[in-house]
């Protein structure tokens, strides 16, 4: 794991691949809670029996917004950006999801740092994340994804 302390420690990884975070299962019971949380209960993520006889994948998949919202979580796994007063996950860009994840696969997330930018004080770091899952050699999703830090001084 890198650990990051301010706004010059991350700039010296500008255009520097991070890493991959650990392998997360994604089971039907992860899927299941998120179709509730989202009240997204499409049968191709939640009803395995109707999935297997006339889904595509021959079994559910998870959400792509599920597969999307792993990545603070694992980006923890990758990065740790200490001495921060504030973090806020600001937005993501450039976003193509390439592969269903059928349920019980695993994936992980591959970091990339495109851009550092110092905004005043608040720093911007543009993040390629790649989601890879082990079923598959194409990603999940490859996408820009945008923090806001703030560091202590």
């Amino acid at each position: 794991m890198i650990v990051i302390n301010n706004y010059e420690e991350y700039k010296t990884y500008e255009g520097k691949e991070l890493g991959l975070s650990e392998w997360h299962l994604i089971d039907q019971p992860q899927i299941n809670l998120f179709a509730d949380a989202t009240l997204d209960h499409q049968w191709i993520h939640v009803d395995p029996e109707k999935s297997k006889t006339d889904g595509p994948f021959g079994t559910t998949i998870a959400h792509g917004y599920l597969t999307l919202s792993l990545i603070p979580h694992l980006w923890k796994q990758i990065a740790d950006v200490r001495n921060v007063k504030m973090e806020i996950n600001y937005g993501i860009e450039n976003l193509k999801f390439g592969q269903p994840v059928k349920v019980n696969t695993r994936v992980r997330l591959h970091a990339l740092v495109k851009s550092i930018q110092n905004l005043r004080g608040t720093v911007k770091a543009t993040i390629q994340a790649k989601l890879i899952s082990e079923e598959s050699e194409k990603p999940v999703y490859v996408g820009d994804v945008i923090f806001l830090y703030s560091f202590h001084d």
